[in-house]
Protein backbone atom coordinates (compact mmCIF):
# COMPACT_ATOMS: atom_id res chain seq x y z
CA UNK A 1 0.00 0.00 0.00
CA UNK A 2 2.69 2.35 0.82
CA UNK A 3 4.38 1.78 -2.59
CA UNK A 4 0.88 2.84 -4.25
CA UNK A 5 0.58 5.61 -1.88
CA UNK A 6 4.27 6.40 -3.12
CA UNK A 7 2.80 6.20 -7.37
CA UNK A 8 -0.02 8.07 -6.42
CA UNK A 9 1.80 11.09 -4.73
CA UNK A 10 4.13 11.20 -8.23
CA UNK A 11 1.67 10.63 -11.12
CA UNK A 12 -2.06 12.05 -10.11
CA UNK A 13 -1.26 15.81 -10.78
CA UNK A 14 -2.98 18.41 -8.04
CA UNK A 15 -6.67 19.99 -8.63
CA UNK A 16 -6.82 22.49 -12.14
CA UNK A 17 -9.08 24.87 -12.03
CA UNK A 18 -12.44 24.63 -13.21
CA UNK A 19 -13.02 23.98 -17.31
CA UNK A 20 -13.88 27.08 -19.22
CA UNK A 21 -16.55 25.26 -21.01
CA UNK A 22 -18.44 21.44 -20.42
CA UNK A 23 -16.49 18.37 -20.57
CA UNK A 24 -17.96 15.13 -21.99
CA UNK A 25 -20.30 13.37 -19.27
CA UNK A 26 -18.03 12.11 -16.25
CA UNK A 27 -15.35 13.61 -16.94
CA UNK A 28 -13.07 16.10 -14.83
CA UNK A 29 -10.04 17.57 -16.07
CA UNK A 30 -8.18 20.84 -16.48
CA UNK A 31 -8.80 22.95 -20.11
CA UNK A 32 -6.00 23.41 -22.34
CA UNK A 33 -3.24 25.43 -21.34
CA UNK A 34 -4.78 28.64 -19.84
CA UNK A 35 -5.20 31.94 -21.37
CA UNK A 36 -2.29 33.88 -19.89
CA UNK A 37 -3.50 37.52 -19.23
CA UNK A 38 0.25 38.38 -18.57
CA UNK A 39 3.06 38.19 -21.75
CA UNK A 40 4.14 34.41 -21.60
CA UNK A 41 7.52 35.67 -20.50
CA UNK A 42 9.62 37.17 -18.26
CA UNK A 43 9.78 41.19 -19.41
CA UNK A 44 12.54 43.62 -18.64
CA UNK A 45 12.74 46.98 -20.21
CA UNK A 46 10.72 45.89 -23.50
CA UNK A 47 12.39 42.96 -23.37
CA UNK A 48 12.22 39.15 -23.11
CA UNK A 49 14.56 36.83 -21.05
CA UNK A 50 14.92 33.17 -21.95
CA UNK A 51 16.39 29.74 -20.71
CA UNK A 52 18.85 28.81 -22.93
CA UNK A 53 19.78 25.38 -22.33
CA UNK A 54 22.56 24.64 -24.68
CA UNK A 55 22.58 20.36 -24.08
CA UNK A 56 24.87 17.88 -25.26
CA UNK A 57 26.77 16.97 -28.49
CA UNK A 58 25.37 19.28 -30.96
CA UNK A 59 23.45 21.68 -29.02
CA UNK A 60 25.85 24.17 -28.26
CA UNK A 61 27.21 25.18 -31.30
CA UNK A 62 23.42 25.32 -32.52
CA UNK A 63 22.34 27.28 -29.72
CA UNK A 64 25.19 29.94 -30.87
CA UNK A 65 23.73 29.95 -34.51
CA UNK A 66 20.41 30.96 -32.76
CA UNK A 67 22.10 33.34 -30.65
CA UNK A 68 23.57 34.98 -33.93
CA UNK A 69 20.46 35.18 -35.98
CA UNK A 70 18.58 36.40 -33.17
CA UNK A 71 21.02 39.50 -33.42
CA UNK A 72 20.48 40.17 -36.86
CA UNK A 73 17.07 40.39 -36.53
CA UNK A 74 17.33 42.68 -33.40
CA UNK A 75 14.20 40.07 -31.63
CA UNK A 76 14.32 41.69 -28.17
CA UNK A 77 15.20 38.74 -26.58
CA UNK A 78 18.16 38.33 -23.85
CA UNK A 79 19.19 34.70 -22.92
CA UNK A 80 19.90 32.96 -19.67
CA UNK A 81 22.09 29.94 -20.45
CA UNK A 82 22.42 27.49 -18.17
CA UNK A 83 24.91 25.00 -18.98
CA UNK A 84 23.75 20.92 -17.72
CA UNK A 85 26.70 18.45 -17.47
CA UNK A 86 24.37 15.01 -18.53
CA UNK A 87 27.42 13.18 -17.19
CA UNK A 88 27.44 14.79 -13.39
CA UNK A 89 26.87 12.46 -10.69
CA UNK A 90 24.64 15.13 -8.39
CA UNK A 91 21.79 16.84 -10.00
CA UNK A 92 22.80 21.00 -9.29
CA UNK A 93 22.58 21.24 -13.16
CA UNK A 94 19.74 20.11 -14.10
CA UNK A 95 18.09 21.82 -10.80
CA UNK A 96 19.51 25.17 -11.79
CA UNK A 97 18.04 24.44 -15.41
CA UNK A 98 14.58 23.61 -14.04
CA UNK A 99 14.38 26.52 -11.74
CA UNK A 100 15.80 29.08 -14.55
CA UNK A 101 12.34 27.75 -16.75
CA UNK A 102 10.26 27.88 -13.54
CA UNK A 103 11.38 31.34 -13.62
CA UNK A 104 11.45 32.61 -16.96
CA UNK A 105 8.60 30.55 -17.77
CA UNK A 106 10.08 30.09 -21.58
CA UNK A 107 13.17 27.90 -22.78
CA UNK A 108 15.40 26.78 -25.54
CA UNK A 109 16.70 23.91 -24.63
CA UNK A 110 19.40 21.51 -26.55
CA UNK A 111 19.08 17.42 -25.70
CA UNK A 112 20.66 15.60 -22.91
CA UNK A 113 22.84 12.56 -23.85
CA UNK A 114 20.69 9.52 -23.03
CA UNK A 115 22.71 6.62 -24.61
CA UNK A 116 23.00 3.41 -23.03
CA UNK A 117 26.40 2.88 -23.42
CA UNK A 118 27.18 5.90 -21.82
CA UNK A 119 25.36 5.93 -19.03
CA UNK A 120 25.19 3.86 -15.98
CA UNK A 121 21.37 1.85 -15.78
CA UNK A 122 20.37 2.88 -12.92
CA UNK A 123 20.28 6.22 -13.96
CA UNK A 124 17.17 8.17 -15.18
CA UNK A 125 17.31 10.02 -18.13
CA UNK A 126 17.90 13.35 -17.61
CA UNK A 127 14.99 14.32 -20.69
CA UNK A 128 12.33 13.01 -18.92
CA UNK A 129 13.60 14.31 -15.82
CA UNK A 130 13.28 17.60 -16.85
CA UNK A 131 9.79 16.96 -18.31
CA UNK A 132 8.41 15.62 -15.62
CA UNK A 133 9.71 18.05 -13.17
CA UNK A 134 8.35 20.85 -15.08
CA UNK A 135 5.09 19.23 -15.82
CA UNK A 136 5.42 19.36 -19.73
CA UNK A 137 2.45 16.93 -20.28
CA UNK A 138 2.19 18.04 -23.92
CA UNK A 139 4.10 17.56 -26.67
CA UNK A 140 3.74 19.08 -30.19
CA UNK A 141 5.93 18.47 -33.68
CA UNK A 142 4.64 19.61 -36.89
CA UNK A 143 5.57 17.37 -40.02
CA UNK A 144 5.40 19.79 -42.82
CA UNK A 145 6.64 19.28 -46.87
CA UNK A 146 9.75 22.14 -47.09
CA UNK A 147 10.01 24.14 -49.74
CA UNK A 148 13.00 22.70 -52.14
CA UNK A 149 12.51 19.40 -50.14
CA UNK A 150 9.80 16.88 -51.29
CA UNK A 151 9.02 13.79 -49.58
CA UNK A 152 11.80 11.13 -48.26
CA UNK A 153 8.98 8.24 -49.99
CA UNK A 154 8.85 10.66 -53.47
CA UNK A 155 6.88 7.18 -54.89
CA UNK A 156 3.95 8.05 -52.66
CA UNK A 157 1.45 10.12 -54.49
CA UNK A 158 -0.47 12.19 -52.66
CA UNK A 159 -0.77 16.57 -51.41
CA UNK A 160 2.39 17.52 -49.44
CA UNK A 161 2.68 16.62 -45.68
CA UNK A 162 1.22 18.99 -43.10
CA UNK A 163 0.56 16.10 -39.77
CA UNK A 164 0.74 17.19 -36.67
CA UNK A 165 2.04 14.45 -33.57
CA UNK A 166 0.62 15.43 -30.11
CA UNK A 167 2.32 13.23 -27.57
CA UNK A 168 1.85 12.36 -23.74
CA UNK A 169 4.85 12.78 -22.20
CA UNK A 170 4.87 12.30 -18.79
CA UNK A 171 3.67 8.84 -17.55
CA UNK A 172 3.19 5.73 -19.33
CA UNK A 173 6.61 3.59 -19.97
CA UNK A 174 8.79 6.54 -19.52
CA UNK A 175 7.10 6.61 -15.69
CA UNK A 176 10.97 4.90 -15.28
CA UNK A 177 8.96 3.01 -12.49
CA UNK A 178 11.32 -0.41 -13.46
CA UNK A 179 12.86 -2.86 -10.89
CA UNK A 180 14.37 -6.33 -10.89
CA UNK A 181 11.97 -8.70 -8.51
CA UNK A 182 14.35 -11.31 -8.80
CA UNK A 183 17.93 -12.14 -10.25
CA UNK A 184 17.26 -12.12 -14.34
CA UNK A 185 13.45 -10.80 -13.98
CA UNK A 186 12.83 -7.22 -14.97
CA UNK A 187 9.35 -5.39 -14.09
CA UNK A 188 8.55 -2.04 -15.77
CA UNK A 189 5.52 -0.51 -15.01
CA UNK A 190 3.63 1.40 -17.66
CA UNK A 191 1.12 3.82 -16.26
CA UNK A 192 -1.98 5.69 -17.33
CA UNK A 193 -3.98 7.42 -15.43
CA UNK A 194 -7.43 9.52 -16.36
CA UNK A 195 -6.89 12.64 -15.37
CA UNK A 196 -3.50 12.56 -17.60
CA UNK A 197 -5.32 11.37 -20.85
CA UNK A 198 -7.95 13.67 -20.69
CA UNK A 199 -5.53 16.53 -19.68
CA UNK A 200 -3.52 15.65 -22.98
CA UNK A 201 -7.13 14.97 -24.77
CA UNK A 202 -8.55 18.32 -23.91
CA UNK A 203 -4.91 19.87 -25.36
CA UNK A 204 -5.34 18.46 -28.21
CA UNK A 205 -8.54 18.69 -29.08
CA UNK A 206 -8.00 22.59 -28.60
CA UNK A 207 -4.79 22.67 -30.39
CA UNK A 208 -7.15 21.35 -33.46
CA UNK A 209 -9.87 23.52 -33.19
CA UNK A 210 -7.55 26.95 -32.79
CA UNK A 211 -5.49 25.77 -36.01
CA UNK A 212 -8.16 25.08 -38.03
CA UNK A 213 -7.73 20.78 -38.34
CA UNK A 214 -10.05 18.82 -39.95
CA UNK A 215 -9.49 15.67 -38.09
CA UNK A 216 -7.90 13.88 -34.85
CA UNK A 217 -6.43 10.59 -34.46
CA UNK A 218 -5.15 8.77 -31.19
CA UNK A 219 -2.57 5.74 -31.97
CA UNK A 220 -2.88 3.05 -29.52
CA UNK A 221 -2.40 -0.79 -28.88
CA UNK A 222 -6.06 -1.32 -27.23
CA UNK A 223 -6.33 -4.40 -28.58
CA UNK A 224 -3.75 -5.56 -26.76
CA UNK A 225 -2.77 -3.61 -23.37
CA UNK A 226 -7.10 -3.21 -23.09
CA UNK A 227 -6.81 -1.33 -19.80
CA UNK A 228 -3.87 0.73 -19.77
CA UNK A 229 -4.51 1.91 -23.62
CA UNK A 230 -8.06 1.08 -23.57
CA UNK A 231 -8.13 4.33 -20.71
CA UNK A 232 -6.35 6.53 -23.09
CA UNK A 233 -8.26 5.55 -25.98
CA UNK A 234 -11.10 6.01 -23.85
CA UNK A 235 -10.68 9.10 -22.10
CA UNK A 236 -9.84 10.66 -26.17
CA UNK A 237 -13.18 9.41 -26.93
CA UNK A 238 -15.21 10.99 -24.04
CA UNK A 239 -13.39 14.38 -25.33
CA UNK A 240 -14.20 14.35 -28.52
CA UNK A 241 -18.03 14.54 -27.99
CA UNK A 242 -17.54 17.96 -27.28
CA UNK A 243 -15.74 18.88 -30.55
CA UNK A 244 -18.32 17.39 -32.75
CA UNK A 245 -16.47 19.57 -36.21
CA UNK A 246 -13.15 17.80 -35.56
CA UNK A 247 -13.69 14.13 -37.30
CA UNK A 248 -12.19 11.38 -34.71
CA UNK A 249 -10.79 8.03 -35.50
CA UNK A 250 -8.38 5.47 -34.30
CA UNK A 251 -5.52 3.50 -35.20
CA UNK A 252 -3.77 0.42 -33.92
CA UNK A 253 0.38 1.34 -33.52
CA UNK A 254 1.37 -0.92 -35.90
CA UNK A 255 -1.02 0.17 -38.62
CA UNK A 256 -0.51 3.44 -37.88
CA UNK A 257 3.20 3.18 -38.57
CA UNK A 258 2.89 1.42 -41.88
CA UNK A 259 -0.01 3.89 -43.16
CA UNK A 260 2.01 6.74 -42.48
CA UNK A 261 4.34 5.13 -45.07
CA UNK A 262 2.46 4.26 -47.23
CA UNK A 263 -0.51 7.29 -47.11
CA UNK A 264 1.06 9.76 -45.46
CA UNK A 265 -1.03 12.60 -46.74
CA UNK A 266 -4.10 11.04 -45.38
CA UNK A 267 -3.19 11.98 -41.23
CA UNK A 268 -3.64 15.84 -40.06
CA UNK A 269 -3.61 15.49 -35.79
CA UNK A 270 -2.43 12.39 -34.49
CA UNK A 271 -2.64 11.76 -30.39
CA UNK A 272 -0.30 8.99 -28.43
CA UNK A 273 0.54 8.18 -25.66
CA UNK A 274 4.46 8.58 -24.95
CA UNK A 275 6.09 5.61 -26.08
CA UNK A 276 4.44 5.32 -29.34
CA UNK A 277 4.65 8.98 -30.24
CA UNK A 278 8.50 8.47 -30.32
CA UNK A 279 7.94 5.65 -32.96
CA UNK A 280 5.48 8.30 -34.75
CA UNK A 281 7.55 11.43 -34.80
CA UNK A 282 10.20 9.68 -36.04
CA UNK A 283 8.92 8.43 -39.15
CA UNK A 284 7.42 11.75 -39.85
CA UNK A 285 10.29 13.64 -39.63
CA UNK A 286 11.99 10.41 -41.82
CA UNK A 287 9.23 11.47 -43.89
CA UNK A 288 9.78 15.05 -44.73
CA UNK A 289 13.65 14.82 -44.41
CA UNK A 290 15.17 14.15 -41.26
CA UNK A 291 15.69 15.16 -38.01
CA UNK A 292 17.33 18.41 -38.99
CA UNK A 293 14.34 19.97 -40.03
CA UNK A 294 11.93 19.97 -37.83
CA UNK A 295 11.12 21.95 -34.54
CA UNK A 296 9.03 20.90 -31.68
CA UNK A 297 7.49 22.21 -28.63
CA UNK A 298 6.57 20.96 -24.92
CA UNK A 299 4.07 22.46 -23.05
CA UNK A 300 3.29 22.66 -19.53
CA UNK A 301 0.15 24.95 -17.59
CA UNK A 302 3.22 27.25 -16.55
CA UNK A 303 5.94 27.01 -19.26
CA UNK A 304 6.50 26.32 -22.96
CA UNK A 305 10.03 24.77 -23.99
CA UNK A 306 11.18 24.62 -27.71
CA UNK A 307 13.42 22.47 -28.88
CA UNK A 308 14.44 20.06 -32.12
CA UNK A 309 11.49 17.36 -32.56
CA UNK A 310 13.45 14.51 -32.67
CA UNK A 311 15.89 14.10 -29.66
CA UNK A 312 19.09 13.48 -31.23
CA UNK A 313 22.41 14.85 -29.65
CA UNK A 314 24.01 13.90 -32.69
CA UNK A 315 27.93 13.21 -30.94
CA UNK A 316 29.49 12.93 -34.04
CA UNK A 317 28.74 15.87 -35.81
CA UNK A 318 29.80 18.06 -32.90
CA UNK A 319 32.57 19.88 -33.49
CA UNK A 320 32.56 19.02 -37.29
CA UNK A 321 30.73 22.67 -38.30
CA UNK A 322 28.40 19.89 -40.03
CA UNK A 323 24.56 19.38 -38.22
CA UNK A 324 21.95 20.97 -40.41
CA UNK A 325 20.86 24.32 -38.09
CA UNK A 326 17.38 24.02 -39.76
CA UNK A 327 15.26 22.37 -36.75
CA UNK A 328 17.05 24.90 -33.95
CA UNK A 329 16.37 27.93 -35.87
CA UNK A 330 13.12 27.54 -36.69
CA UNK A 331 12.31 26.31 -32.98
CA UNK A 332 13.64 29.24 -32.49
CA UNK A 333 10.56 30.86 -34.46
CA UNK A 334 8.53 29.08 -32.62
CA UNK A 335 9.46 30.55 -29.07
CA UNK A 336 9.43 34.39 -30.77
CA UNK A 337 5.76 33.45 -31.67
CA UNK A 338 5.03 32.19 -28.47
CA UNK A 339 6.45 35.26 -27.02
CA UNK A 340 3.91 37.31 -29.47
CA UNK A 341 7.17 38.82 -31.59
CA UNK A 342 5.60 37.55 -34.63
CA UNK A 343 7.45 39.98 -36.76
CA UNK A 344 10.65 38.78 -35.86
CA UNK A 345 9.20 35.13 -36.09
CA UNK A 346 8.91 35.86 -39.65
CA UNK A 347 11.34 37.27 -40.58
CA UNK A 348 13.76 34.52 -39.52
CA UNK A 349 11.51 31.77 -41.11
CA UNK A 350 11.44 33.24 -43.99
CA UNK A 351 15.66 33.58 -44.24
CA UNK A 352 15.59 29.72 -43.08
CA UNK A 353 13.26 28.34 -45.39
CA UNK A 354 15.19 30.41 -48.42
CA UNK A 355 17.97 28.50 -47.34
CA UNK A 356 16.03 25.33 -48.20
CA UNK A 357 15.37 26.63 -51.79
CA UNK A 358 19.22 27.39 -52.88
CA UNK A 359 20.57 23.93 -53.34
CA UNK A 360 23.57 25.81 -52.34
CA UNK A 361 22.95 26.22 -48.71
CA UNK A 362 22.06 22.62 -47.67
CA UNK A 363 23.62 20.60 -45.49
CA UNK A 364 24.96 16.90 -45.84
CA UNK A 365 21.75 15.22 -44.83
CA UNK A 366 19.61 16.63 -47.24
CA UNK A 367 21.65 16.09 -50.37
CA UNK A 368 24.17 19.80 -49.82
CA UNK A 369 27.56 20.23 -49.23
CA UNK A 370 27.50 23.38 -47.12
CA UNK A 371 28.68 23.80 -43.45
CA UNK A 372 26.37 25.21 -40.54
CA UNK A 373 28.29 28.39 -40.78
CA UNK A 374 27.68 28.60 -44.39
CA UNK A 375 23.91 28.23 -43.65
CA UNK A 376 23.29 30.74 -41.11
CA UNK A 377 25.45 33.35 -43.11
CA UNK A 378 22.96 32.34 -46.12
CA UNK A 379 20.07 33.22 -43.05
CA UNK A 380 21.88 36.53 -41.74
CA UNK A 381 22.42 37.68 -45.02
CA UNK A 382 18.38 37.19 -46.12
CA UNK A 383 17.61 38.81 -42.86
CA UNK A 384 19.63 41.61 -43.60
CA UNK A 385 18.55 42.24 -46.85
CA UNK A 386 14.75 42.29 -45.99
CA UNK A 387 15.71 44.49 -43.23
CA UNK A 388 17.04 47.14 -45.36
CA UNK A 389 14.27 47.14 -47.75
CA UNK A 390 12.06 50.79 -47.89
Amino acid sequence: MAFLRHLSSRLLPAAWPRPSRPLARGLTASPEQPRQRRHPGKLYGGRATVTLIPGDGVGPELMLHVERVFRASHAPVDFEEVRVDSGAADGRDIGAAIAAVRRNRVALKGNFETAIERLPAHRRSLNVFFRTELDLFASVNRYRSLPGLGPAVATVAGPPLDIVVIRETTEGEYAHLEHESVPGVVESLKIITRARSVRLAEFAFSYARRHGRRSLAVVHKANIMKLTDGLFLRCCREVAAGYPEIEFGSLIVDNATMQLVSQPGRFDVLVTPSLYGVVVNNICAGLVGGPGLVPGASYSHRCAVFQTAIRNTAPGLAGRNAANPTAMLLAGCLLLDHLRLGGHARLIRGAVLGALRDAGTRTLDVGGRASSTEVVDYVVGRIQQEQQRP
